[in-house]
């Protein structure tokens, strides 16, 4: 899954490169922003889980929690993926009511090429 707030960032830049981006999670479906999820993301900025900017991290976050994702896949290790703001995250979504999704870079889900195969 994506959100409206992933194919934005996606669509930045140097339009041949933002198109091919895009061409890659043009069949995923897209998360829709209810209503909830505005709260979400203003409760996240009050208890300064995420910086105050409404269409970034916060509402990245609010996405994933709220609709329930496994995963958040990121390469934003500053204010996501960063294991010294997870606690945090988690006791803010527990106040919350919401899951806690586990938040990880590409590499992190998918391994690294380079390590050796088990016997």
């Amino acid at each position: 899954m994506t959100s409206p707030a992933v194919l934005e960032e996606l669509a930045e830049g140097r339009p041949e490169r933002s198109a091919q981006r895009l061409a890659l999670v043009r069949d995923l479906p897209i998360l829709a922003i209810e209503p909830p999820i505005v709260e979400i993301v203003q409760a996240y900025v009050r208890h300064r889980v995420m910086p105050a900017d409404p269409g970034g991290d916060a509402l990245h976050l609010a996405l994933a929690s709220y609709h329930r994702c496994d995963f958040l896949v990121t390469w934003n290790c500053r204010h996501l993926a960063n294991a010294n703001k997870f606690g945090h995250i988690r006791r803010v979504n527990v106040l919350l009511g919401l899951f806690v999704p586990a938040l990880v870079t590409p590499l992190e889900l998918l391994g690294d090429d380079d390590e050796p195969e088990s016997q």
